[in-house]
């Protein structure tokens, strides 16, 4: 299948790139509505100005079995964050723009360009609610340079439909989380009571542009929806409603990853109860209720996708 932003002229992906970039003038990017000038370097929550600024970018194994292939996914870490978890795991590069490297579009074209010569299976965008118009701008700029990946959009969930809709035909794969059903966990942990409303909203918008995950004949995601789904200590994520949501009002054909490697990070210290551990059988008992609610498409986990990746090495 082919990508869908390599369907459009160079023209149309400016055109794009033009109108989120007048976005920044008074920033309305995401749903925090900050307001104010990143076209001059002024910031609001996410830290970032008008240059995009990137952590790391590398071909990534770790990811769900369906974009890592055999050569990899090629992330590409984004500094910054417009949600700002105080558990985040990558909380040095998500609450501190330092960490990163602003890049100018042809840098960050260069990047991706870079990737796939390295023989990435995509370009995976990982924190880039808050870099939309810095990424149509690179794309405006890597297209015509031959860039021809499946582009995946990697997000916390906390996307706003406006800015979701200058994405259409251009991104392939949306990868969102879909982390607290409930307001109140999500007003105490991300400073964003409405996570939950938000994230629903982008996640139907989503679906709605790609639709179910689609692969090719080697198993690797070429279009569509894969949500992940991070379980929380004491059901703080509201995990069945959840599968209930996804099931009934997205579709019982969704391709999710229930994932149970959190840990306490960055501020949970704070919290006590971020600080208690998961259960043994916190995955199994949430896949049990995941096809409970009629969903049947569950990432295999991490232990197949390194078994293998090690199989592909001794290849």
């Amino acid at each position: 299948m082919t990508p869908g932003y390599t369907q459009l002229s160079t023209e149309q992906l400016q055109l794009r790139a033009s109108r989120a970039v007048s976005l920044l003038a008074e920033c309305t990017l995401c749903p925090r509505q900050c307001r104010v000038n990143r076209l001059e370097n002024q910031l609001g929550f996410c830290r970032t100005g008008r240059q995009a600024a990137v952590a790391s970018a590398h071909l990534h194994f770790g990811e769900e079995a369906p974009l890592v292939g055999r050569q990899g996914s090629g992330t590409i870490f984004f500094a910054g964050c417009n949600l700002g978890c105080v558990f985040c795991q990558n909380f040095d590069i998500s609450h501190d723009t330092s960490s990163g490297r602003k890049v100018r579009a042809e840098e960050l074209a260069e990047i991706m360009l870079d990737l796939q010569g390295q023989g990435a299976q995509n370009i995976n965008l990982v924190t880039p609610s808050h870099v939309v118009p810095q990424i149509l701008e690179a794309l405006a700029v890597a297209g015509p340079r031959g860039l021809h990946l499946p582009l995946v959009y990697n997000s916390s969930g906390y996307d706003r439909v406006q800015t979701l809709h200058l994405l259409e035909d251009i991104v392939d794969v949306y990868m969102p989380d879909s982390k607290f059903y409930d307001f109140g966990p999500a007003k105490t942990y991300c400073q964003a009571e409405d996570y939950p409303q938000r994230a629903r909203e982008a996640i139907l918008e989503m679906h709605r542009q790609v639709g179910d995950l689609e692969m090719d004949q080697e198993g690797r995601a070429v279009r569509g929806l894969l949500v992940r789904h991070l379980l929380m200590p004491d059901d703080l994520a509201g995990s069945n409603n959840w599968f209930r949501f996804l099931a009934r009002e997205v579709s019982p054909d969704t391709y999710i990853n229930i994932m149970d490697q959190y840990r306490p990070c960055g501020q949970a210290e704070d919290f006590p109860e971020l600080c208690a551990p998961l259960s043994r059988q916190a995955r199994d008992s949430a896949i049990a209720q995941a096809r409970a609610q009629g969903l049947t498409r569950l990432d295999p986990g991490p232990q197949i996708r390194i078994r293998d990746l090690l199989r592909f090495m001794q290849d």
